[in-house]
């Protein structure tokens, strides 16, 4: 067995020249060339706020999951609730308990840090977390969030969380947030949800 820590290590090349190649209505395209150890290479990725997302369990263990098109892969994916950092200074477990209230109507009453992950590390600096909410509550009907363009259609469902594992592991269920998520959440509670730190929105 090695004796080499088992934990990604943060790590800043020189970045010779930064280059904006399109500026995007909710991600940038940007091109870095990068001093390496044999020279310098040039790298193009997404520039991207990050995101957040919440695994809403329910006294029964399901899982709500939302459908929603995508259209880079022309598909209606099953996810839970999500969105993007896109208010200045937030809070991360702010930002998910606003998604969860915009996009599924809920509260909920805890909340723990489940599981953290790059989206597409070799093309984007996208960085997801994914939090765990229970003790949920619908949000009041006059204070609902009017939803638009793709979340208009979105329709939620209920799963039991095995259900959900087995359809992650059968590839009936594609979205990353989708499978990190559910798996995390399956693996926590097999350990008694003894690993999770649990969490206060600010």
């Amino acid at each position: 067995m090695s004796d080499v820590p088992l934990v990604d290590v943060p790590c800043e090349r020189d970045v010779v020249e930064h280059r904006l190649l399109h500026d995007g209505r909710v991600w940038d395209l940007v091109s870095d060339t990068v001093r390496l150890d044999d020279g310098e290479v040039v790298r193009e990725y997404v520039d991207h706020p990050g995101a957040v997302a919440v695994i809403a369990l329910d006294d029964d263990d399901r899982v709500l999951l939302l459908s929603q098109y995508r259209h880079p892969v022309r598909h209606v994916l099953w996810e839970p609730s999500a969105g993007l950092l896109d208010v200045e200074n937030e809070d991360l477990v702010a930002a998910a308990a606003r998604e969860l209230a915009e996009e599924a109507d809920l509260v909920a009453g805890r909340w723990w840090r489940l599981v953290e992950y790059f989206s597409s590390p070799g093309g984007s600096d996208e960085r997801i977390t994914v939090f765990l909410a229970r003790d949920l509550t619908p949000v009041p009907d006059d204070e609902r969030y009017e939803r638009g363009e793709e979340e208009a259609a979105m329709v939620p469902v209920w799963v039991p969380l095995d259900d959900a594992v087995a359809g992650v592991l059968a590839g009936r269920l594609h979205s990353p947030t989708t499978v990190t998520g559910v798996l995390a959440a399956a693996a926590a509670r097999a350990a008694g949800w003894a690993n999770l730190t649990e969490v206060t929105p600010a």
